[in-house]
């Protein structure tokens, strides 16, 4: 069983026959799963090579979405199926229309150019909301080294349709994955800033939700392998997030209840299949994907 359970509240959530499967290998920096229903297709970012690439689930063929992509990262499915894109080199969040044309939504915040997107979710109203750590400019291997305009890294909010960004959650040093709980009361938001301060908490922290507004966050969970970075939530409202050792998984109070080991350090992932039964997982070089006994939040 690739599934490893640690608290008894994690054995209904997995499939004791279901199997670890790697349906792809061979990138250099993989990210930003998103599963798009209509197509019943995967795409995903191998950041460094500059490229998005497609896992078509009727025949399990993997090709070229587009290349160049402008070093995306992470990714998400808004509420008409259109593809939403954190642009490292772009320092944007982007859409892919129905036509295929590229939309800019947000490139900057009070005048100034934002980070590297990195990633984004939607909201319980539809509204995007996306982190922006460095990392896209801090070395030219995942997008174009440069200096930070606004000297900070936040989680911003943004309409649906574009516009200027808001500033939700200003108190991290470098937000990374993001996700809503399922009845949207609940954002949680992982700080990867142990990257550029040792004496930055690896953690998740959960902001409370009052009037579609963030309050005071909170100490959420801890990771002691690697860094927590891509975060989802299932219907259940358990926290699945990558981490250093594979996937880890939360219950709502926090609680470490189960893990799904993988050979490579886990960076992002998310729900899809038919069902939304299926976890798909970015680790470093590959993708891979199990079936559970729970879907994804909707």
């Amino acid at each position: 069983m690739d599934a490893e359970i640690l608290d008894p509240r994690f054995a209904p959530l997995v499939i004791g026959h279901a199997k670890l499967e790697r349906l792809w290998t061979g990138g250099r920096w993989v990210e930003g799963p998103a599963w798009l229903p209509a197509h019943r297709y995967l795409v995903w970012s191998d950041i460094p090579n500059d490229r998005l690439l497609r896992w078509d689930e009727t025949d399990g063929r993997v090709s070229t979405f587009r290349q160049p992509c402008l070093h995306e990262n992470g990714h998400a499915v808004d509420r008409q199926g259109r593809l939403v894109s954190c642009e490292h080199r772009g320092r944007c969040v982007s859409r892919t229309e129905h036509d295929g044309t590229r939309r800019v939504l947000a490139s900057h915040w009070r005048g100034m150019r934002l980070n590297s997107p990195n990633d984004v979710t939607i909201g319980p109203d539809g509204a995007l909301w996306f982190t922006d750590p460095t990392y896209g400019i801090d070395t030219d291997y995942e997008g174009d080294a440069a200096q930070s305009e606004i000297g900070a890294a936040h989680v911003y909010r943004v309409d649906a349709d574009g516009g200027e960004p808001v500033a939700m959650v200003t108190d991290m040093l470098r937000p990374n994955g993001l996700c809503f709980a399922p009845d949207g009361g609940t954002l949680y938001v992982a700080e990867t800033g142990r990257t550029h301060d040792p004496a930055c908490p690896i953690e998740i922290r959960a902001y409370a939700m009052e009037a579609g507004t963030p309050r005071a966050g909170r100490h959420f969970a801890s990771c002691d392998v690697g860094l927590f970075d891509g975060l989802r939530c299932d219907a259940h409202g358990n926290v699945w997030a990558a981490s250093g050792d594979g996937v880890r998984c939360h219950a709502p109070d926090g609680t470490l209840i189960g893990r799904i080991r993988l050979p490579e350090m886990a960076a992002n992932l998310c729900f899809g299949g038919a069902k939304r039964n299926r976890l798909f997982v970015t680790a470093h070089t590959s993708l891979y994907a199990i079936y559970l006994n729970t879907t994804g939040a909707a």
